[in-house]
């Protein structure tokens, strides 16, 4: 990655996105950026983050946490990483504006990673249509009888397949978001961001 051009983050917002799962990677890639400067004074934040949602509204997340998007579909930078919260989703899963945006990014994104039922999203959207996956424990069966084509896996905190990174719980997607920085940065980095933020990071899936 060239200090030149930071890595754009957009990370998905919609109605009943749960709260946790929006907040930990964005905690990680902002704290990541932190930790880079801190390191190289005067260098870029390595991460830029925005949140997105289908318009400038705000947000109520799950639970009445009202967050204000940074961009909407129209006027969001093309993300180099994409990221696709859970929370309930049925509403985001059935949006054809929101299923044609997450379709479009994932195109151009170098990663593009669910948080949970984030995999649902994903799936609508046409992204995820095979292979491993995975989701929450509680909705693996689910995930499993909506899309039978994916192989979608149990005990196992996130399934990388490169391009394309699905995970299961909050917990799960904080790992998930440190492990995308190490690929990205480097494990030093993730484990500086980890202890800043104080949080024992699992750096296996």
């Amino acid at each position: 990655m060239s200090s030149a051009q930071p890595l754009q983050v957009a990370i998905l917002v919609f109605d009943d996105v749960e709260a946790l799962d929006l907040g930990g990677p964005y905690e990680v890639f902002t704290t990541a950026s932190r930790m880079h400067q801190r390191q190289h004074p005067g260098a870029p934040a390595p991460f830029v983050v925005q949140c997105v949602a289908r318009s400038l509204d705000p947000v109520r997340a799950r639970a009445g946490l009202r967050v204000l998007p940074d961009a909407d579909f129209a006027s969001a930078t093309a993300p180099d990483v994409l990221i696709v919260p859970g929370g309930v989703v049925d509403a985001a899963a059935a949006c054809p504006a929101t299923r044609a945006w997450v379709a479009q990014a994932a195109g151009r994104a170098q990663i593009t990673a669910s948080v949970c039922t984030g995999a649902f999203i994903l799936a609508a959207a046409s992204v995820l249509t095979e292979g491993p996956a995975t989701t929450h424990w509680e909705d693996t069966a689910d995930l499993r009888t909506q899309y039978p084509t994916l192989d979608v896996q149990e005990n196992v905190r996130w399934v990388d397949r490169g391009a394309l990174v699905t995970s299961a719980g909050i917990s799960a997607g904080i790992d998930m978001s440190l492990h995308l920085v190490t690929r990205l940065l480097g494990a030093a980095l993730s484990e500086r961001t980890a202890r800043q933020m104080d949080t024992p990071w699992n750096p296996q899936p």
